[in-house]
């Protein structure tokens, strides 16, 4: 494999559950002054794991805050939940972050899963399939809707796509996105982004112009090299309260060993 002319991109997901607005707000801060280049959270409405029925805080809200006291990095969901917003609306949602952001926001978009969501919420949960044909059908949407959107965007909106389904969220993303992300272990990573290539190269697609991020625990901190060999160009650390910033410390200075 060719080894990369520039640094692999780092960030950091905050994960907004069992914590306060004002940790993970502090965190946005110092995760940016010490050298990530993006900062993310999730779009759920309920925890991912441990207690249940702990502290949780909505996504798009707290985008915007992280948005508004950091000043250079990239910020985003992985990955925003395609079910829980009209199309038109959440690219009207998405151009006004960007504006809040002064260009720095990055769409991720994913079919959905978390069925605790829906239910609660009123969603219709559908099926995995329906699901996914509901991604397929809301992508174009998207994208017309920012183009026509006055003011439009400050900047380009990159479309992220989350998920490694092979038959048909692979396919979406040769389609559409800008970038897609993927899960470790680094030798599944490799292969889904095979896949992905093959999917490129079936739709005519330049698959170098398709951004490849990798989301990974704190514990898989220490493997860049791996992800990187795996083909990842942007590793993001989940972190969770009281969100220390080791993990993504040891693979920026990882990442420039790499350069």
């Amino acid at each position: 494999m060719t080894e990369p002319t520039t640094r692999p991109r780092i960030g950091v997901q905050l994960h907004p559950q069992a914590t306060t607005v004002a940790a993970l707000l502090d965190a946005a801060r110092r995760a940016e002054e010490a050298g990530v280049d993006s900062v993310w959270t999730w779009d759920h409405f309920y925890p991912l794991y441990g207690d249940a029925d702990t502290a949780h805080f909505e996504g798009w809200t707290l985008l915007t805050g992280i948005a508004m006291v950091t000043s250079r990095v990239r910020v985003g969901h992985l990955v925003v939940c395609n079910s829980y917003r009209n199309p038109d609306l959440l690219a009207d949602m998405a151009r006004t972050l960007d504006h809040l952001a002064e260009g720095r926001f990055t769409l991720g978009l994913g079919a959905g899963w978390f069925e605790r969501d829906y239910v609660e919420y009123g969603y219709e949960f559908g099926t995995a399939p329906s699901r996914l044909r509901d991604l397929a059908a809301a992508l174009p949407r998207i994208r017309a809707r920012l183009d026509v959107l006055n003011p439009p965007p400050v900047g380009d909106v990159p479309l992220l796509i989350g998920g490694g389904g092979e038959k048909v969220t692979l396919r979406l993303v040769a389609e559409h996105a800008d970038a897609w992300n993927g899960f470790g272990p680094p030798e599944n990573f490799a292969h889904k982004s095979a896949v992905l290539d093959r999917w490129c190269a079936e739709l005519g697609r330049d698959p170098a112009a398709i951004e490849r991020t990798v989301l990974i625990d704190a514990e898989d901190a220490g493997r860049l090299e791996e992800y990187v060999a795996a083909g990842a160009e942007h590793v993001i650390v989940g972190l969770k309260d009281p969100f220390d910033l080791g993990p993504a410390l040891a693979l920026l200075e990882a990442a420039e060993g790499l350069a």
